[in-house]
């Protein structure tokens, strides 16, 4: 998954080093700069960098990014509305959806 790096970080180098998000690998840095350039809700940064949209969907970034917007813009916590679930898609062998065509047609 590529890395959204619009902007030179304008937040501490060491928060590059920084793993928020673990099942896409997004930083401190940059949701810190998301945050700056105006995107101050959790679903706002879900879209753009992807967090939450790993195997755990957010249980593990999510309270984490919504404690960082609470702090970066003075809004309440308890404000900030949790991200949508949105399970991963299971893919499908092609070999079952032609058998209940086979099965429907008879």
């Amino acid at each position: 998954m590529p890395k959204h790096k619009n902007k030179k970080s304008k937040t501490d180098s060491r928060n590059e080093n920084i793993i928020v998000c673990r099942c896409q690998d997004i930083t401190l840095a940059e949701i810190e700069d998301a945050i700056d350039q105006g995107m101050t809700h959790p679903e706002e940064i879900k879209r753009f960098l992807h967090v939450g949209m790993g195997p755990c969907q957010g249980r593990t970034c999510g309270r984490l990014i919504a404690r960082l917007i609470a702090k970066k813009t003075g809004k309440p916590i308890h404000e900030l509305r949790q991200t949508k679930p949105r399970p991963p898609l299971i893919s499908v062998p092609i070999k079952s959806i032609l058998q209940e065509k086979d099965e429907e047609s008879v």
